[in-house]
C-alpha cells in the first residue's frame, strides 16, 4: 500500500467516516417487494438481518401482511475500494445490537457490533483469525463465539474465538481443528458447538474455561468418541493436509474429494461436515454431512449417534423450529431446501429455491416461518425465501444485493399494521 493511500485512509478512519456507512449509504436503487399471494398474510410481523457477501451489505428485512422487502439496508468495512465479505451474524438476545464477521482481512478477519436501528457500528471492530464466520452468543448476551474457518490459509488446525462482548475483547482463542464451521451454543449456554470440515469432528467447547471439553469423530463408519486433546484426525486417513493439500493419496482415494472449501466433500473427509445445531430443549445435536447427504441426529448427553437423516445433495446450514417438531436443512448444491419431522425422521417437503447456490435458514420464534438465504451466481442478486412451516410452501422470496449469505432473527410483532 503507498503511503498516499495509507494517509487517505489513515485520515479517513480518523474521522469515523470508514466503516459508518458513509461510502455507499444507502440503496443505489428502490429494492422490489416480494407481494404475498392472497389468503396466506402473516398475522405477524416479521423482521431478519441478511448479508450480502459479495456486496459488503447488511440488509434488514420487514414481512408482513404486505410482503417482505427490504427495509434498510447500510454497507459495512473499513475500505471502500476492499470486499470484505460479511459472513455470519447474530442478534443479542435484548434484541438491542447485533454482531458481524467480515471474513477477508489483512490477514485477519474482523468481528463488529452493531446497535439496531439506525444499524451502526458503536465500536471499533476488533481482529480474530483468518476467515471469521459463523457467530453465535450466549443467552445472556455477555460472550460472543465466533469459527475462524481459515479458508484461504493452510490445512492446519485453527481456533473458535471467545469475544466479551461488553468491552469488545477477544479474551480466547480456542484450537480446535482443521477448517471449523457452524458456531452455536447450547440453549443452557454452558457449551459451544462447531464442526470441522476438514477433519470429520463435531468438538464442544466449556463456556466456564473455554477448553475442548468432548470431541465427536463424524467420518463414516467411525462415528464416536474422540479423546478431548486429539486436535487434528488427519491420521484417520493417513494424509498430511499442509503438505499436500491437493493430491489423492493411496487412502484418500480420489472419489472422496469431490466437494470445494465453500461446504461441499474434500481432501479425504467422509463426512465434510458444514453445520451443527442444538435442538431447542439441548437434548439433541444435529450435524449436516455434505460429502455424505445426510444430517447425523448424536444425543447430547450420552454422546452418541442416534439416527441419520438421508438428503438430497449438498445439506448445509441448520434449523429446528421453535417446537422441536420441524428440522430445515438448506441445500448447497441440491439449490434448495428440505424439511423433516424429527419424531419419525420422515422427509416431510423438498422446495426448489428461487436462486441458485443455498445457504442460511432461521425460523421465527413462533415456528410459523423459516426464512432461507440463498446467494445467486456472479453478478445476479442474491435473494431470502420465505416458507409457511404449516405447508412447506413458498410464501414470497425477496431480492438482497450478491451473495446473501448469513441470516438471523431480529423480532416479530403480532398483528402489525405498516408504520
Amino acid at each position: 500500500m503507498s503511503k498516499m493511500i495509507q494517509a487517505v485512509t489513515g485520515a479517513l478512519v480518523g474521522f469515523g467516516l470508514v466503516g459508518l456507512g458513509v461510502f455507499g449509504a444507502g440503496l443505489s436503487a428502490e429494492e422490489p417487494r416480494g407481494e404475498v399471494p392472497s389468503g396466506q398474510d402473516p398475522e405477524a410481523t416479521y423482521w431478519i438481518y441478511v448479508l450480502a457477501e459479495s456486496a459488503d451489505r447488511i440488509h434488514r428485512i420487514r414481512f408482513g401482511p404486505e410482503g417482505a422487502e427490504v427495509e434498510h439496508s447500510v454497507p459495512i468495512g473499513m475500505f471502500p475500494v476492499t470486499m470484505e465479505g460479511p459472513h455470519g451474524i447474530q442478534v443479542s438476545p435484548r434484541g438491542d445490537y447485533f454482531y458481524v464477521t467480515t471474513g477477508h482481512g489483512v490477514p485477519d478477519g474482523k468481528f463488529w457490533k452493531f446497535e439496531v436501528g439506525q444499524d451502526q457500528p458503536v465500536a471499533e471492530p476488533i481482529d480474530l483469525g483468518r476467515f471469521p464466520a459463523t457467530v453465535d452468543l450466549t443467552p445472556d448476551g455477555l460472550y460472543g463465539f465466533v469459527a475462524n474457518f481459515n479458508l484461504h490459509g493452510a490445512m492446519v488446525p485453527s481456533s473458535i474465538s471467545t469475544i466479551y462482548l461488553p468491552t469488545m475483547e477477544e479474551i480466547a482463542q480456542t484450537e480446535t481443528c482443521t477448517m471449523p464451521h457452524g458456531s452455536r451454543v447450547s440453549p443452557d449456554g454452558r457449551h459451544h458447538y462447531s464442526v470441522c470440515m476438514m477433519d470429520d469432528q463435531l468438538v464442544e467447547i466449556s463456556t466456564l474455561d473455554f477448553q475442548v471439553s468432548r470431541r465427536f469423530s463424524l467420518a463414516q463408519g467411525e462415528e464416536g468418541p474422540l479423546a478431548p486433546e486429539v486436535a487434528d484426525a488427519a491420521h484417520h486417513h493417513g494424509h498430511d493436509h499442509a503438505e499436500h493439500p491437493g493430491e489423492p493419496t493411496e487412502e484418500e482415494p480420489a472419489a472422496r474429494r469431490d466437494v470445494d472449501p465453500a461446504g461441499e466433500g474434500m481432501h479425504g473427509s467422509t463426512c465434510t461436515p458444514t453445520w451443527a445445531q442444538t435442538d431447542p430443549a439441548g437434548e439433541r445435536i444435529y450435524v449436516a454431512c455434505s460429502a455424505t447427504d445426510e444430517v447425523l441426529e448424536i444425543h447430547r448427553e450420552e454422546w452418541e449417534l442416534l439416527r441419520r437423516f438421508s438428503t438430497e445433495r449438498g445439506p448445509y446450514n441448520l434449523e429446528v423450529a421453535a417446537d422441536g417438531r420441524t428440522l430445515v436443512v438448506t441445500l448447497k448444491q441440491g439449490n434448495g431446501v428440505q424439511f423433516f419431522d424429527l419424531e419419525t425422521g420422515e422427509s416431510l417437503a423438498v422446495r426448489e429455491s428461487s436462486t441458485t447456490v443455498t445457504h442460511g435458514v432461521v425460523t421465527s420464534p413462533d415456528g410459523r416461518y423459516a426464512f432461507v438465504s440463498v446467494e445467486g451466481v456472479g453478478a445476479e442478486p442474491g435473494k431470502v425465501d420465505i416458507y409457511d412451516l404449516t405447508t412447506f410452501e413458498q410464501v414470497v422470496s425477496v431480492e438482497v444485493r450478491q451473495q446473501a449469505a448469513g441470516i438471523a432473527f431480529l423480532r416479530m410483532e403480532p398483528g402489525t399494521d405498516r408504520q
